[in-house]
């Protein structure tokens, strides 16, 4: 190899390689300082919405889950996760705002939506089918974002796994 050659690849590509790294991190760490998020997409692929999540992994944050919020931002809620599937059952005591609650298999698939759920109830509000996930949203959400059964929820920020 000639001197020159060998210099050029000596210098240049260590640089590029440097380069590609410091964009790959750049963009790990903007992913991660969104904060964690679900994008509900459309069976096209279309993304509907994504909403700014809680993560209500263990036992004791599912059993709180959102009681006693007064208020809640318009694409903010909590994703419910549970170690398997099995037939998720919610009610709304001690719960002051209105909810929707989005149901969805392992396979992430929406399997059905609870709407408008109404505050401080002990009816319990479940689906047909079982679910792992439960995303919880302002009651209305649904229906303002056109959310629907058989669409997807996509985890950005977050890997969705139950602590216990």
């Amino acid at each position: 190899m000639k001197p020159a050659l060998h210099d050029f690849l000596h210098k240049r590509i260590p640089l590029a390689a440097l380069a590609v790294f410091i964009l790959i991190a750049i963009a790990a760490l903007n992913a991660c300082a969104q904060g964690p998020r679900v994008e509900i997409v459309a069976p096209d692929g279309a993304v509907r919405t994504t909403v700014n999540v809680e993560i209500a992994d263990t036992d004791a944050a599912r059993e709180m889950g959102l009681m006693y919020r007064r208020t809640m931002d318009e694409n903010a809620g909590m994703i419910f996760v549970f170690a398997k599937p099995g037939h998720q059952q919610f009610w709304m005591k001690n719960t002051v705002i209105p909810l929707d609650m989005i149901f969805a298999g392992a396979d992430r698939r929406i399997v059905g939506i609870v709407r408008e759920a109404r505050p401080f109830t002990e009816s319990i509000d479940a689906v047909d089918g079982d679910s792992q996930y439960v995303l919880e949203v302002n009651g209305g959400f649904c229906a303002r974002h056109g959310v629907a059964a058989g669409d997807k929820l996509v985890f950005l920020g977050f890997a969705p796994q139950s602590r216990d």
